[in-house]
């Protein structure tokens, strides 16, 4: 326990800060010196080799942690077969680099089975499948299991709990079924003796567990899943208790993502079984033998997606102003049923003192500009708003030090305002002119109260009193629980901004799986469980984990290929850099290095053109 007290300490003197670029660990002090040098996990990754009550104490700073951190909550009502499934699913070694093998022959014989297996496209295909669907499983388990857990403590449920749980449940109980069939599938695909033809099929596992009764339960939560969302929304607002268990439920290490995008999990897995089943067929050209399956698979995904696309934008977007309500005071009533999400980030806004960050989210009706606080939970308060159908925006010459400067005019009164680059003042005067053009077609009215009666609006300190302005230059605290790796706080300390594109695509696009991460001091690698989703890549020991050691918020960050003076000499290495911060990491093939540069992309800043191991 000492010892792990000692890691502890440790890596809460190194770890810089979120918006530093480097990595986070979950429940973990904060470090008050912004450009200390970010630890590079080693020590994290260095303890999790151990399976001792230290390696606990140190990850959650609690010593009353069993062992292990695979502790799914057993509630009485939920037992059924499928809670089971997760202790007998095959291990963690469908990976690059297993820890298992003994024996010569048994290393010459694996050392056989990759090089088989690496030139073999269906056989990474179909491991996409089953790897991601150990995490939408956990995903779903969070939902159905741990928050069931939580809320049925209470002498009474909360009106959409019910409601949730009885279209969750059954969706979660066909989808541990179905990754005990495949995990089972694949482990023959890798077994020793060579493989039969039916070990290497995946259209008719697929199609045997899309049958009637799971597109029936997926069209239910189709219909469904918006109105749960909106009786949630309400319920945040007028019921104090469940507004409670909701937070203190979102700050727990489990819930690593918020429990509304957990909530659009099952509407983004049916796009990731359809991208997955394309890419099966186009490998399998017309004579193969499971292209019949998988083409008829396929045929019943794109059904659900057909009746998904009707509302799907939709629940994002009501998602986004969900998420964005609980990050910002001081506007009650930001989500509306007609607002429309557009672009979030950090501006410098001009005032009398000079340049200061605020943060700015520009809705299809409203503009918002607001301040970090200094409370516990780090919200943003908002200090001013512009009503949309009046807004100009126009083009400015460098002002005052800042080269990308714009002016928002509302009619009486202006901002100057400056982007970090370029190309985020290009953007954010894009969206603003789009988004004014679209209000005004649309017919879209001034609201009478067009501005808040804030001391922002006529303050140099935009509403800040003075010891509030003090308190924030010193106070660098991190938000506790999974809201430090939010899009806001994100861009907030990294001076950037995101669209509602990019969180249509970092939704739609996620990946797991293990990868190799290399030692910022020596030539060794740790195999880690990596997931990546909603900006951000999350570390896990192994699959089987609840919670993440430790997370990487990618926005800002760019993804390439080593340099020559970087001295890596393996295959399939990409290289994620933000300013000083450098991580390597390394896949198993050409087709999941390929992969992850492909769906990464969709969240840094990245070369388009991917091919041969090497970036374009």
């Amino acid at each position: 326990q000492g010892q792990g007290q000692g890691q502890n300490t440790t890596m809460q003197r190194q770890m810089s800060l979120q918006g530093g670029g480097g990595m986070t660990v979950p429940g973990q002090g904060q470090d008050t010196t912004r450009n200390t040098t970010t630890t590079t996990m080693q020590e994290l990754i260095q303890s999790c080799s151990s399976e001792g009550d230290a390696t606990m104490t140190s990850l959650s700073g609690s010593f009353s942690q069993p062992t292990t951190t695979t502790s799914t909550p057993i509630h009485s009502s939920v037992q059924s077969h499928f809670r089971l499934m997760r202790d007998e699913s095959v291990d963690g070694t469908l990976s690059p680099v297993s820890n298992k093998g003994t024996s010569e022959d048994e290393t010459d014989n694996a050392t056989a089975r990759r090089k088989r297996l690496q030139v073999d496209k269906a056989y990474f295909i179909f491991k996409e499948l089953v790897m991601t669907e150990r995490t939408y499983k956990k995903d779903l388990e969070i939902i159905n299991l741990w928050f069931r857990d939580e809320v049925s403590k209470e002498n009474q449920l909360c009106e959409p709990m019910p409601m949730l749980f009885s279209l969750i449940d059954p969706i979660y109980e066909i989808h541990a079924a179905f990754l005990k069939e495949m995990e089972t599938r694949i482990a023959s695909w890798e077994s020793r003796n060579e493989p039969t033809p039916n070990c290497r099929r995946v259209g008719d596992l697929v199609l045997k567990h899309l049958n009637h009764s799971t597109l029936e339960h997926y069209y239910r939560y189709i219909d469904t899943h918006i109105i749960i969302l909106e009786k949630v929304q309400q319920a945040l607002e007028k019921n104090n208790r469940f507004e409670q268990i909701y937070t203190d439920f979102e700050m727990q290490k489990v819930c690593y993502i918020p429990l509304t995008t957990l909530l659009l999990k099952p509407l983004h897995r049916i796009l990731h079984y359809q991208l997955i089943l394309e890419r099966l067929l186009n490998h399998y050209g017309s004579e193969n033998a499971d292209h019949p399956d998988t083409n008829m698979a396929l045929s019943k995904v794109r059904s659900i997606i057909k009746r998904l696309s009707l509302n799907l934008k939709e629940s994002e977007n009501l998602v986004k102003l969900m998420e964005l309500q609980r990050d910002v005071i001081g506007y009650d009533t930001l989500v509306q049923k007609e607002r429309e999400f557009v672009r979030e980030g950090c501006l410098q806004k001009l005032s009398r003192k000079g340049y200061q960050q605020r943060i700015f989210f520009l809705f299809s009706d409203v503009l918002l500009y607001a301040n970090r606080t200094t409370t516990p939970g780090l919200q943003f308060r908002v200090h001013g708003q512009l009503s949309v159908p009046d807004i100009q925006v126009v083009d400015s010459e460098p002002r005052m030090g800042a080269d990308f400067c714009f002016n928002v005019y509302d009619g009486k009164r202006a901002l100057m305002v400056a982007a970090g680059s370029q190309n985020d003042k290009v953007q954010w005067m894009e969206d603003i002119t789009e988004t004014v053009q679209f209000a005004r077609e649309r017919g879209l009215e001034s609201p009478g109260n067009k501005y808040l009666s804030l001391k922002s609006i006529s303050g140099s300190d935009d509403g800040l009193d003075r010891s509030e302005i003090s308190e924030q230059r010193t106070l660098e605290a991190r938000p506790a629980g999974q809201r430090s790796n939010s899009s806001v706080h994100v861009c907030w300390h990294r001076n950037t901004s995101v669209a509602l594109m990019d969180h249509q695509r970092a939704l739609e696009n996620q990946l797991s799986g293990y990868l190799l991460r290399k030692f910022k001091n020596s030539n060794g690698w740790q195999k880690l469980w990596v997931v990546f989703t909603n900006f951000c890549l999350y570390f896990y020991k192994s699959f089987q984990d609840d919670f993440p050691l430790a997370s990487l918020p990618l926005l800002g960050y760019s993804v390439d290929t080593p340099a020559s003076e970087d001295n890596i000499d393996k295959d399939f290495v990409f290289k994620l850099q933000f300013k000083n911060h450098v991580y390597f990491f390394r896949a198993e093939s050409q087709f999941t290095f390929d992969r992850w540069l492909e769906v990464l992309s969709t969240a840094t800043r990245s070369p388009l053109n991917i091919s041969n191991n090497r970036i374009q």
